[in-house]
């Protein structure tokens, strides 16, 4: 007997068209129907056991990370960490790179960029210093300001509003 009609593999009106070795031998039509009927409910029961199973061990999952989250997201780290030294190790070998050579072997070829860049540093310097020229320009003219020209109005209107 077939518990649900979800699970029910076989009915009797599809079994009615399937041929059968001998259909002149009704016993032969009724024991395939059994040993069907039996293998679909072994499969429904199969199938809900497992379903079963597998939702209690999702909520066990879910209840055990809810009370200890210290311990997964750690366990997470030391997992990602031994992966990732893992995969570096395994990998070190095909990342080894040709050196690359010179045609003139050993000798440094930096000292050859120098001409090129001592006009760069050239002009920078003189940038700075007319840079630093300006803000000294700047700074005596703040020393020669008269603040108290600026300051005496608004002082003035501060105590009219204030008594």
């Amino acid at each position: 007997m077939v518990k649900t009609n979800e699970t029910n593999l076989m009915q009797d009106d599809h079994l009615d068209s399937l041929p059968s070795a001998d259909d002149q031998n009704p016993e032969n039509d009724g024991h395939l129907r059994r040993v069907a009927q039996r293998a679909s409910e072994a499969a429904s029961e199969t199938w809900q056991q497992t379903r079963e199973k597998a939702t209690a061990a999702r909520e066990r999952t879910e209840v055990f990370l809810r009370e200890n989250p210290v311990p997964t997201i750690i366990g997470a780290l030391v997992v990602g960490v031994a992966v990732g030294w893992a995969l570096r190790y395994a990998t070190a070998e095909d990342e080894k790179e040709a050196a690359l050579e010179s045609p003139l072997g050993r000798v440094n070829l930096g000292f050859l960029s120098l001409p090129f860049l001592l006009p760069f540093f050239k002009s920078l310097r003189d940038k700075y210093e007319d840079s630093a020229e300006t803000v000294k320009e700047g700074v005596d003219r703040l020393r020669d300001l008269d603040v108290k020209r600026y300051t005496k109005p608004i002082r003035k209107r501060w105590k009219a509003w204030t008594d």
